[in-house]
């Protein structure tokens, strides 16, 4: 049985056995109290040692970090703190933790000293409970779209194509970096390379999850993308997983509807299955969010925050609109603002995100119809010719959480649009194609899901809800 399962047993008939890792022990010469944890559930077992048979040899073995073995009773726990608790008959050492080198002492630790041992931060009660509901979004996300028709397509890691034209790109290559092959101009000639051409790790699967829309009508991706981005902030990652769903026959608004409910079936989902992980993170984050200054401070706590989006229907507006609403604004007029907002085609950062969601609009916000100039080439030219079918979703405490639009499906637009962005149509012949043959409307978005697990945790660097960041200079563990 899981500590989880005991936690919430009724039958307390038959003796049990279960093995853990020691949180805490207390005591006197007479009987000790262990705290038991095995990464089931935030909350610990207390287990009740008591007899001749704990010899202080084995007492002196059970410290914080080692591994244990219990075989006892369950019983009614006579404690306020917990409703059970273990009478323990034996004990048996699986695996000793020496208290003096032991980084994790029952102590609060800094997210920064953590990070620097995140071989062991599992162990914690904050990153317990932020993998188990990283875990559960992702079980989320593949019974949303799997219970609404989609299919999963693995779309690959190792990619000639730049989806979003950045070229900030880790480059995947079997030359030997020694001997570089070389043409007659002199430049690395990558026909000699493993895949006969240049090769890099992909930013994005939409480029090819597009391609499997416009034959199966629904479909979805769910894996690892990277970028080689020199951004040493708690924002970005260069290894980092994204969730792509792509819809044949669907526009903009279609699109919109289906992300709204998506990101409400994931949350709602946590709630159901990770109050106790959600409720121990809302305490953590009302706790921080009282070192800093009155400003900086959170509108809202965390299970707040989340109950927030379940119950407000998205805000919609356009880009226009927003800056707008933005210029107008008292932070911007006295130069609150890190960005002043000036006018029609500003980028907006997370502090104008912010401000139309828990200021202005005090909802989810969906900003539309973005200018070109700011979108990447696949999206759809609106018919003013200066602004495109796109869409951002913005949530409180994070900003944006969800970038889409409708694609370009018209051949002649998408291969004007390549030109302006200089984007090579050589190089995507293939997406071209798709607009030769049987083209169609259809649309899609983008979810980081790290964004989403940050949201759902109240984390506030994104390193701190992915098991092993990968991030500029570091690449441990």
């Amino acid at each position: 049985m899981t500590i989880k399962e005991i936690l919430n047993a009724k039958d307390f008939s038959k003796n049990i056995v279960l093995s853990g890792w020691v949180k805490t022990k207390r005591g006197s010469k007479t009987v000790s109290f262990i705290a038991l944890n095995d990464g089931s559930t935030v909350n610990n077992l207390q287990v009740v040692a008591e007899g001749p048979e704990f010899t202080d040899k084995l007492l002196k073995e059970i410290t914080t970090g080692s591994a244990i073995c219990v075989e006892g009773a369950l019983v009614s726990s006579k404690g306020s703190e917990q409703a059970v608790e273990v009478v323990a008959s034996k004990i048996t050492v699986l695996g000793v933790a020496n208290a003096e080198e032991y980084p994790l002492q029952p102590k609060k630790h800094s997210l920064d000293f953590l990070r620097e041992n995140a071989h062991l931060r599992f162990r914690t009660n904050t990153f317990g409970s932020v993998f188990r509901i990283r875990h559960a979004l992702a079980f989320a996300v593949h019974k949303f779209f799997n219970d609404n028709g989609f299919f999963n397509l693995h779309t690959p890691i190792i990619t000639s194509a730049d989806a979003e034209g950045a070229g900030e790109m880790f480059q995947v290559t079997s030359l030997d970096l020694e001997r570089l092959p070389r043409d007659n101009n002199k430049n690395i000639d990558f026909k000699e390379d493993f895949f006969g051409a240049k090769t890099s790790l992909t930013v994005s699967g939409q480029l090819e999850a597009e391609l499997g829309a416009l034959g199966l009508g629904k479909v979805y991706t769910f894996g690892p993308t990277f970028r080689a981005e020199n951004s040493n902030t708690s924002r970005h990652l260069s290894e980092f997983w994204m969730i792509e769903p792509e819809v044949a026959f669907a526009n903009l608004a279609d699109i919109i509807n289906l992300a709204e409910k998506f990101l409400k079936y994931c949350i709602d989902y946590c709630i159901k299955n990770n109050y106790e992980d959600l409720k121990f993170l809302d305490a953590k984050m009302a706790e921080e969010e009282q070192k800093l200054k009155k400003e900086l401070r959170s509108s809202m706590g965390l299970i707040e925050g989340l109950n927030f989006v379940l119950e407000n229907k998205f805000a919609c507006i356009t880009y226009e609109e927003a800056i707008e609403t933005l210029k107008k604004s008292k932070p911007n007029k006295k130069k609150k603002f890190k960005y002043i907002i000036e006018g029609f085609g500003a980028d907006l950062q997370s502090e104008h995100e912010r401000y139309l969601v828990e200021k202005k609009f005090k909802k989810p916000v969906i900003i539309t119809d973005y200018p070109k100039n700011i979108k990447a080439f696949y999206m759809r030219m609106n018919d003013d010719n200066k602004t495109v079918g796109a869409m951002d979703i913005l949530f409180p405490r994070i900003g944006e959480i969800v970038g889409g639009s409708q694609r370009e499906e018209r051949l002649e637009k998408l291969k004007s649009r390549m030109d302006e962005m200089h984007i090579s149509k050589t190089d995507l012949w293939w997406y071209l194609e798709t607009r030769k043959f049987g083209t169609c409307k259809h649309s899609g978005f983008g979810l980081g899901f790290e964004r989403l697990v940050m949201f759902v945790t109240g984390m506030k660097n994104i390193r701190d809800v992915i098991p092993f960041p990968r991030t500029p200079q570091n690449a441990e563990f």
